[in-house]
């Protein structure tokens, strides 16, 4: 840090960074690490998003949901686990996973560091210039020698609709870090966060209604993927309704029964009512207008994070919408990191399209994402649609995950599903989707395979240990091998 001679709150360093969740953080890692002087400017939590509202909490809730299926379907410990979750202890436990909303720890390992934080609400003032607003009314001005990154991620959105704005509607963020468990809570979305929160609330006692606009769950997934979690949320007692839009919400403040109004008039009951309708970018008041961007707009960038037309600003993580999701933007941020490190010792780094250390390829192709549902949800790269639409000869090989002997001993009655989208020109694999109890921890080999580009000749040399999930792989080549089309 430096202090700007004559001015006694203006202060220059090497990089400034506008938001302190875990894309932020990783940026000042990275540019730290390097000699570079940092510093962040964060308006809430020191963490993020995903530290206190999202990641971290939703899967404190989902776990002890999960464990008990599985543990369900377990000879010997079914009988042991047939009554309700403590759902007291369970939130006791959420609580305890985010620190009860304080960020200590992670204000902690800033300093560590050695980067300055500054708490209080950043807005550009032109080129390499940030004002901070303090909370007791203090303002400072930072100067960035080399990079700004913006950082402030994105936040949920409400839809407009009568009777909503007032209702006490949940978004993502009351969803988990609510203190009790609704008697009947009624979800609009079914995207992750919708049909997270319905395992997760269901598991706890509530009786969950599903709305979905359109013909079912996962959208962006394979369409198998989908209907095993409706299949599972049916199953459990969810009222799973497809196909249907939401007219209305009406409700007496924020206490009482709400009543969501379908189109056509059907009403639906609950205690809450959860929208998990979409996201936008945390960019309407940071000064964006000062150097020509438009506010509350997403962040264009090229491969190495750099806002389009601006040398010295980047957008990092959810601002940029290449991929709203934690480890898509802390990658981001080891790569952006990498490009300020070496534009500010003078270094060529490569145009947007090439490959390295400075070029985020990941997030065109390959991009891999679990939904923590029951049973799990997994994909990586193109579905077999995505890669039609984009004109590649593929073909899709489907296998029951019942053909593996893993999937009988993980659990009796073991339900799921696994397909391989192949580039019949280049022999390799596009995508890969999976669902099933415990699929997650497939999908990084799958992860590997499509970004390492691995010709399947020499995946049929990557040897599965018997007996686990992991032999589904063998299975896949095989069903290939044979010509077997999806079913």
């Amino acid at each position: 840090m430096t202090r700007v001679p004559d001015h006694e709150n203006e202060y220059a360093y090497d990089v400034v960074v506008l938001g302190a969740g875990p894309v932020g953080e990783n940026v000042v890692d990275r540019v730290r690490a390097a000699g570079l002087s940092a510093v962040v400017v964060e308006s809430e939590l020191v963490g993020g998003e995903c530290s206190y509202w999202a990641c971290m909490p939703s899967k404190a809730l989902l776990r002890p949901a999960i464990a008990r299926s599985e543990a369900r379907a377990v000879a010997g410990l079914r009988g042991l686990v047939q009554g309700p979750l403590d759902a007291r202890e369970v939130l006791a436990h959420r609580d305890a996973v985010v620190g009860d909303w304080k960020d200590d720890g992670q204000v902690a390992w800033v300093e560590s560091t050695g980067a300055r934080l500054f708490r209080g609400h950043g807005r550009l003032l032109g080129p390499r210039r940030v004002e901070v607003a303090g909370p007791e009314g203090d303002r400072r001005v930072l100067t960035a020698r080399h990079a700004v990154a913006v950082c402030t991620g994105s936040r949920a959105v409400l839809p407009e609709l009568p009777g909503l704005h007032g209702a006490g509607a949940w978004t993502s963020r009351e969803a988990t870090s609510a203190a009790r468990v609704p008697g009947r809570l009624v979800v609009v979305g079914g995207g992750v966060v919708g049909v997270e929160m319905a395992t997760a609330w269901q598991a706890l006692g509530a009786k969950v209604t599903l709305l979905v606009r359109g013909g079912g769950v996962l959208p962006r997934m394979e369409p198998f993927v989908g209907e095993h979690v409706v299949a599972a949320l049916v199953e459990r007692g969810a009222d799973v309704r497809t196909g249907v839009d939401v007219a209305a919400v009406v409700r007496d403040g924020h206490t009482g029964p709400v009543t969501v109004v379908l189109e056509g008039g059907e009403r639906v009951e609950g205690d809450e009512v959860l929208f998990a309708t979409g996201r936008r970018p945390r960019t309407e008041d940071i000064g964006l207008e000062t150097v020509g961007l438009e506010p509350g707009g997403w962040l264009p960038v090229d491969d190495s994070l750099r806002v389009t037309g601006h040398d010295w600003l980047y957008a990092v993580g959810d601002v940029n919408h290449r991929a709203l999701l934690t480890h898509q933007g802390k990658y981001q941020a080891r790569i952006a990191g990498a490009a300020i490190v070496a534009r500010a010792a003078g270094d060529a780094v490569a145009e947007p399209g090439g490959w390295g250390p400075y070029a985020a390829t990941a997030d065109h192709a390959a991009v891999p994402q679990v939904v923590f549902t029951d049973p799990e949800a997994a994909a990586v790269g193109l579905s077999l649609a995505e890669a039609e639409a984009a004109g590649r000869r593929a073909r899709a090989v489907d296998v029951d995950m019942r053909a593996v002997a893993g999937a009988g001993l993980y659990a009796e009655g073991y339900q799921g599903r696994a397909r391989l989208v192949v580039d019949e020109d280049r022999g390799t694999v596009l995508g890969a989707s999976f669902v099933g109890q415990g699929v997650g921890e497939l999908l990084h080999a799958a992860t590997v395979a499509v970004t390492g580009e691995v010709p399947l000749a020499r995946l049929w040399h990557a040897v599965p240990a018997y007996p686990t999930l992991s032999e589904v792989w063998l299975r896949l080549l095989e069903a290939y091998r044979d010509g077997a089309d999806p079913k």
